[in-house]
């Protein structure tokens, strides 16, 4: 009883520095949001910025879009006090997190001392009837899972329940045609919340799946590892007056409570979306999600899973999509899965569609003059001119044109040919020809703000993956906002030859680059879908119809045409990330 005192003591301690911390954490709130006002008030909002662009001539007014940015300006305008409730909410959760995990100790602690107790006496009990069997005192399936059971209502009992977050302002999904301004206004909504709110990520479609692909692939690889028992068991156990027998009892209880809570692996994933090293900044979180689209099964139950966690703990999601949310998923797929995800969203977003017709990226092209990052067809005087602009480019920025090798996720890289400071030069062929898919490109569009690409054929069903990639290969330029540079066979709008021939759609495109154990998650991940032995979905041919194959097309024509403008080469210098790198250096200095 002396131990189970003195370890009591201790308990009591860890409350009173739980105490402390918790006075720190308010202290650093308020600090936070007095700094938070005051960058507020030097950041225009995304209706101020929209207007500003509409009487500079740089957009023309259009009553969608000023609808559109008037609903992100009012949400905006929610954040600064949701920001604070959530503060104060991380903290609350943080304190209780700490006594839960404290009592739950304490109660593992009177359990393995009575199990203990139970192995002295059964050993003396023993030396008399030597031929009786002894009981096994660690419990297994069934009999563990009683055991967790029992201990978390005795926790609820003691600690009380989870504490409930504060209610979030709805998020909104905004969805209509290619061009119509979505992407520019959820991009104008993220930029004004930067000082407002801690945790911020913006992600297209792509760029999310293979983040959610490369932290499940994480997940897996420390479930799956063996480490000796000495590593296994945690250090508080290890400095425990218990016998080897009664470690062992603890640490086995400890991996149970793991298995259990890692039994879903993609609410662990949601959990780890907005972490960078900030694991002890808590505050609310805004994810902005461009294109947001369900292209397999994998996309459905990934999506669902991931997003219903996050929207359940008050994340707003702010969504572009070329569809309402009901239209998502016309294949039919996984309907119950579905279903669930289309209720969460409208759930926690309104639905706003952008109902012009009009592609405002032709529209401000019409407008633009010098429009000289797109060079056709491939003949002598387009040749000389796309070469004059690389040896312009090459001359401005300076350095030695050298090859280069670039990581890619999951651990691969990508040599590039051509490249210094932050420009490189690549065929069509090498970046389409090949099997590369999103992580690559990710990486292209990442490393490089501007990027040359020679050689771009006239794209049809004959060279479907061909085309398919420099579509992916489009958005991720787009996304990362780099300047383009292209000797292409035809203009921009014959680029694309129909689509008649079948369907221009293969899974290269949104590739899971992965080790086995990585390939055997995502199968797994699967397992509520129809999937072949391969892994793949099975129908998977059908999924994209002759009307999303014109999105894709459409989409890409449309982005090609916009980043030619002066309103997109404007911006490559404050949104690219290398010049954001650059930023974040000077200020640190």
């Amino acid at each position: 009883m002396r131990r189970i005192s003195n370890l009591l003591s201790k308990s009591k301690q860890l409350a009173a520095f739980a105490s402390l911390e918790t006075k720190l954490r308010a202290n650093a709130l308020r600090s936070y949001c007095d700094q938070s006002h005051l960058r507020r008030q030097n950041r225009p909002g995304p209706l101020v910025q929209y207007r500003s662009l509409v009487d500079q001539g740089k957009l023309r007014h259009d009553p969608f879009q000023e609808s559109v940015a008037s609903e992100l300006e009012n949400l905006l305008a929610r954040l600064e006090q949701y920001e604070k409730d959530m503060e104060e909410y991380h903290v609350n959760l943080a304190n209780w997190e700490k006594q839960r995990e404290n009592e739950r100790r304490r109660l593992l602690m009177e359990e393995v001392e009575l199990h203990q107790k139970d192995e002295y006496w059964w050993k003396r009990l023993n030396n008399k009837l030597t031929e009786r069997k002894r009981p096994k005192n660690m419990e297994s399936g069934v009999g563990k899972w009683v055991s967790y059971l029992k201990r978390e209502k005795k926790l609820d009992s003691l600690v009380g329940h989870r504490p409930t977050a504060p209610p979030a302002p709805k998020g909104l999904y905004i969805y209509g045609n290619v061009g119509s301004g979505k992407t520019m206004l959820m991009d104008m909504f993220y930029s004004a919340t930067k000082g407002i709110v801690k945790h911020r990520r913006r992600y297209h479609f792509h760029e999310a799946m293979l983040r959610i692909n490369e932290q499940m692939h994480k997940i897996w690889k420390n479930q799956i590892e063996e480490k000796p028992l000495q590593s296994t068991i945690a250090g508080w156990i290890m400095s425990l007056p218990f016998d080897t027998k009664a470690k062992e009892w603890l640490a086995a209880e400890e991996r149970y409570k793991q298995e259990v809570q890692m039994k879903n692996i993609l609410p662990a994933v949601a959990d780890m979306f907005f972490l960078d090293g900030e694991e002890n900044e808590k505050g609310a979180s805004i994810l902005c999600f461009d294109e947001i689209q369900t292209v397999d099964v994998f996309a459905i139950v990934a999506l669902s899973g991931i997003l219903s966690r996050l929207l359940s703990s008050g994340t707003i999601i702010v969504a572009t999509s070329n569809r309402a949310p009901k239209d998502l998923n016309e294949a039919g797929m996984q309907k119950e899965i579905f279903q669930k995800l289309v209720s969460k969203l409208e759930e926690h977003c309104e639905k706003v569609l952008i109902g012009s017709e009009i592609d405002y990226r032709r529209f401000i092209a019409q407008k633009s003059e010098n429009q000289v990052h797109y060079f056709w067809p491939i003949e002598k005087e387009a040749m000389n001119e796309f070469e004059k602009k690389w040896h312009d480019v090459t001359g401005r920025f300076g350095g030695r044109i050298i090859s280069n090798t670039i990581s890619v996720m999951f651990g691969r890289t990508l040599e590039v040919p051509q490249s210094f400071d932050g420009v490189a030069r690549f065929t069509f062929e090498y970046l389409c020809g090949r099997p590369l898919g999103a992580a690559d490109y990710i990486a292209v569009a990442e490393n490089f703000h501007t990027v040359f690409i020679s050689d771009i054929p006239v794209m049809s069903m004959r060279i479907r993956d061909k085309a398919r990639r420099f579509i992916t290969l489009i958005d991720e330029l787009y996304n990362h906002h780099c300047c383009l540079c292209c000797l292409a066979s035809s203009s921009i709008d014959e680029l694309f030859q129909g689509t008649e021939e079948g369907t221009l759609f293969d899974l290269e495109s949104f590739q899971f680059e992965t080790e086995t154990e990585g390939g055997r998650l995502r199968r797994n991940v699967l397992a509520e879908g129809r999937v072949s032995s391969g892994g793949a979905p099975s129908g998977i041919t059908s999924i994209l119809s002759g009307q999303e194959e014109i999105f894709a097309f459409q989409r890409a024509v449309s982005r090609l045409i916009e980043m030619q403008t002066p309103l997109y080469l404007d911006g490559v210098s404050n949104f690219h990330p290398y010049f954001q790198r650059q930023h974040k250096k000077l200020q640190q200095l």
